[in-house]
């Protein structure tokens, strides 16, 4: 089983790639043959979408890549981080060069979705639009789980999660995704 796992963020000290990391783990642990990927969406770095560019250049070799790269897993785990209300930049400006590859993104590959912030909101107002339009991008979310206050809820020492309810549903999700 190859797990896929990333942050929707550009941040390089992002606590959704810390999210994301460990539960893409917690998924590969007891796993016969299990690997877990951690890909950096700053590896696919593409200029600002627009239909004139993508005239001028076509379908770019980074979109195509990270295309392959989520084509690669059996499952994958990402995590958003939310600015405004919606996606970072760096992330949609990717998916939106992605999704000119192929609108089944996700290649049907099962999923987890997570967000967090270090607020009370959780970064749930990206998730639910990520969760909400993964069916048109060929997505097949088993679970999305929104972690608030990551900084209270998530234990950087020893890479854990500290409120048992979140690491519940951590759990559940995993079990699905497996």
């Amino acid at each position: 089983m190859k797990i896929i796992a990333f942050a929707a963020s550009s941040s390089r000290k992002s606590i959704n790639k810390t999210l994301a990391t460990h539960v893409a783990n917690i998924a590969a642990n007891g796993v016969e043959n299990a690997s877990v990927e951690i890909v950096d969406i700053n590896d696919y770095e593409l200029p600002l979408f627009s239909e004139d560019r993508e005239a001028e250049l076509g379908k770019p070799e980074l979109a195509q890549a990270f295309y392959n790269k989520l084509g690669e897993a059996d499952a994958i785990v990402v995590s958003f981080a939310e600015h405004n209300g919606s996606y970072t930049a760096a992330y949609k400006n990717l998916f939106d060069w992605t999704s000119r590859i192929d609108m089944k993104v996700f290649q049907n590959k099962p999923m987890i979705m997570l967000a967090t912030s270090p607020g009370p909101g959780g970064a749930s107002s990206v998730l639910a639009a990520a969760t909400g339009s993964a069916p048109f991008f060929a997505a097949d979310v088993k679970a999305s789980i929104s972690v608030p206050s990551f900084y209270d809820n998530f234990d950087m020492g020893s890479s854990t999660i500290n409120d048992a309810d979140i690491n519940d549903k951590i759990e559940q999700a995993v079990a699905l995704l497996r």
